[in-house]
């Protein structure tokens, strides 16, 4: 009996090591294969002897232009005409604009600037970087090509954000952030002459769905009105009506 279990013992061991030779020898011949990660092509900046530069990446052809990247309008695209900061928008502020440029503000500036421009954004409030307010009196006096001009190449600790934000939704928030400005330093002579007597006009506020004028009962669903003391309510209007009590119990 000690020898045939001695012998179980001596073939168990053959054969565990028997497997383990043979997982290590499929391993090392898989990692011999490399043809999937080392693929016959050149990476980006590597040597190449094949031209005689001896770089693998080429030179764009001259006056080639990528397709979407022909930006001519430098005003549009940089801020800048003739390589100052741009005072003017390139295009109308409109009232669609507007809109737009605050919604955007509201996703992407307002976490750091807050809503109103002052720097006390949420995450600021979490122990973050204090941006500068935007009515101090040298982003006030900025003209509106530095703000598309921050938000293009960021500055400071503020990145850019050319990947997030097209464009012309760069010129809508700075349209919006110079409207926040305005809205703390505007006076009469800032409205328009045609709409001075809107400011004296109390605006037009409806009431609350809940309250109702004095002497007036609420409406009920369906349009009907509720009876007053003595009227008969029709059976039909009554869930359960006609129905004995041990059933309506059920």
């Amino acid at each position: 009996m000690l020898g045939r279990w001695k012998l179980g013992v001596g073939s168990y061991d053959a054969r565990a090591v028997t497997h383990a030779v043979v997982i290590a020898a499929a391993c090392l011949s898989f990692a011999c294969r490399q043809d999937m990660h080392d693929a016959p092509r050149y990476e980006p900046l590597e040597e190449a002897p094949f031209f005689a530069d001896g770089r693998s990446s080429r030179v764009l052809v001259a006056n080639t232009v990528a397709r979407g990247q022909l930006r001519e309008d430098e005003h549009l695209y940089t801020g800048k005409v003739g390589g100052e900061l741009a005072t003017e928008f390139p295009m109308p502020v409109t009232n669609e604009v507007m809109a737009r440029g605050q919604e955007r503000f509201n996703v992407f500036c307002s976490p750091c600037h807050g809503r109103t421009g002052e720097g006390n954004g949420m995450i600021v409030q979490r122990g973050f970087r204090q941006p500068p307010s935007y009515h101090e009196d040298r982003l006030v006096n900025a003209p509106v090509g530095y703000f598309f001009d921050v938000m293009t190449n960021g500055f400071g600790a503020m990145q850019d954000y050319a990947a997030q934000v097209p464009v012309s939704d760069r010129w809508a928030i700075a349209a919006y952030m110079k409207a926040l400005q305005l809205s703390r330093r505007a006076t009469m002579e800032d409205v328009p002459a045609e709409r001075r007597t809107e400011l004296d006009r109390a605006p037009d506020v409806a009431p609350p769905a809940s309250q109702t004028p004095a002497g007036s009962q609420p409406q009920q669903p369906g349009g009907t009105q509720p009876a007053g003391p003595g009227a008969t309510i029709p059976a039909a209007a009554v869930p359960n009506a006609g129905v004995p009590r041990a059933q309506e119990n059920r």
